[in-house]
């Protein structure tokens, strides 16, 4: 891999003219875009990322060889509700109602019908518009004559997918741990929730709810990606924005039985087996239909991997298969980050992101911006030529087509990230400020967010979060909260810092 700070495209961009490459070198003039949104995949667990993993990942690393790989990719949060939001809407989901936590598979829709989408600015551009995948956005399912909400029949679910920019929906409610399972397609359910599923425990942790007669987990990511390798082929000249958010590596750890023992680390490792065929079939599927060299494909997690770090001396998971740990020496999920999935630290919400546009993007090459997922927004406004008008739309998403092509200068505020327990960092250069005083998440100390004292860490000399530097460096502090206080305040009252 390229060692320089954003290895840029050899080929030049004319954007919203008429298009990347001559009218006959394709079938139209606009890029596809493929974007797959793994669900809590670690830094660690790509060998591309990790040398050291002895998880056999070929697709993913060939995504990084003939791609860009971004070293300081952020989720907007580190659970999952909250970066699905942003990614969707370029905006941060702490300036909706859910300050904390995420939805559940019966959640009332979090979107305003109002907000433009992503799926939008494609649609306005010409684009067909596909979600596949786990939704975990709310929608409003039927109701009871008491108002209790419910899943199957024939009654149409209102504020899903169709009704924010995508033209087809195939997926699931929410993450693949949560009641109703039953598949959705469009706006209705694919069969009646007739049966009850009873909560099973790690690692095929999932809870207890409705269920359709046909629905199996282990099935789940198998059929998510038929249903995604079908939509592209039947594609024609029309370009197309596939967003296909899986559901893994996320619980229950249920591979299906033909990569059981592919790894020496039990279900996870195997898990991430078949996330990796998951994106080759993508990858094979656009070859095989000549439409690689016109598809940008971007590879991303929600937040980082739900794994501990286990300590010397405690079982490990590969031993016993109820304890959701790994010993460093046998794997690391979120590589040499501090903590693990719904944290305020790097191992909450730094993930991989990968990104290949043949003739465009320069293989093997590297950017160490730092980035955030909400920046999928701005991208794709820049690429059709649209813009963004932040006062209503986008309004924490900055474009990355300047990392990609190398064309024009590349600006984003800092980055702001979020903790399942509503605890904020901010991310500017090198230098990382935690408004909390603990992890804000699975980690101990959980600490209280906008309680001191703060954490400051320079990520370049600390990139671990060892050593706390507040107190000898207060006026890089003051200097962040000024920068955390003005974007802050845009939707939220000032805050009173300790």
């Amino acid at each position: 891999m390229m060692d320089v700070k954003c290895s840029w495209a050899v080929l030049a961009l004319t954007f919203g003219m008429v298009g990347l490459w001559p009218a006959d070198a394709r079938l139209h003039t606009k890029p596809n875009i493929v974007y797959i949104l793994a669900d809590d995949l670690g830094y660690g667990d790509l060998h591309a990322l990790n040398p050291a993993s002895s998880i056999p990942t070929p697709n993913m690393d060939r995504l990084a060889a003939e791609g860009m790989t971004f070293t300081d990719a952020h989720s907007g949060s580190a659970v999952c509700t909250p970066t699905r939001y942003g990614v969707v809407t370029g905006r941060y989901c702490w300036r909706t109602r859910l300050k904390r936590g995420v939805l559940n598979g019966y959640s009332k829709h979090l979107i305003d019908p109002e907000r433009v989408t992503v799926a939008d600015v494609f649609k306005q551009a010409g684009y067909a518009t596909a979600c596949i995948g786990k939704w975990h956005l709310g929608m409003d399912m039927p109701t009871r004559p008491k108002g209790e909400r419910y899943a199957g029949g024939e009654d149409p679910i209102q504020n899903g997918p169709l009704a924010n920019g995508f033209d087809y929906f195939y997926g699931v409610s929410a993450s693949l741990d949560m009641p109703p399972y039953v598949f959705i397609e469009n706006d209705r359910f694919t069969e009646m929730t007739t049966t009850n599923y009873s909560a099973t425990p790690f690692p095929a942790y999932s809870r207890k709810g409705e269920m359709a007669p046909g629905f199996r987990h282990e099935d789940g990511l198998d059929i998510l990606t038929k249903k995604a390798v079908g939509y592209i082929q039947e594609q024609g000249r029309k370009p197309f924005f596939l967003y296909f958010a899986l559901t893994a590596p996320h619980k229950p750890v249920l591979p299906h039985s033909r990569f059981r023992g592919k790894t020496k680390l039990g279900p996870y490792g195997d898990f991430i087996v078949q996330v990796d065929w998951t994106v080759g079939q993508i990858l094979d599927t656009l070859d095989e239909l000549g439409l690689a060299k016109n598809t940008l494909v971007i590879l991303t997690s929600d937040n980082a991997s739900f794994m501990f770090r286990a300590d010397k001396g405690s079982k490990n998971h590969v031993v016993n298969p109820s304890v959701q740990a790994f010993l460093p020496e046998n794997h690391t999920p979120n590589y040499i980050f501090r903590g693990t999935k719904a944290d305020i630290w790097e191992g909450g919400h730094r993930v991989p992101f990968l990104a290949r546009w043949p003739n465009v993007v320069t293989p093997g090459s590297e950017c160490m911006q730092t980035i955030c997922l909400t920046d999928l927004f701005a991208t794709v406004a820049d690429l059709t030529d649209r813009g963004v008008d932040r006062s209503v739309e986008g309004e924490d998403s900055f474009s990355l087509l300047p990392l990609l092509s190398g064309k024009g200068d590349y600006f984003r505020e800092p980055v702001i990230n979020h903790s399942i327990g509503g605890m904020f960092a901010i991310r500017s250069k090198d230098w990382k400020l935690v408004l909390g005083n603990g992890s804000g998440g699975r980690q101990k100390p959980g600490g209280k967010r906008f309680q001191g004292p703060y954490e400051l860490y320079n990520l370049k000399l600390d990139i671990s979060e060892k050593t706390n530097v507040a107190t000898a460096s207060p006026e890089v502090v003051q200097g962040m909260l000024s920068q955390f206080d003005r974007i802050f305040e845009r939707t939220e009252k000032t805050v009173k810092h300790p």
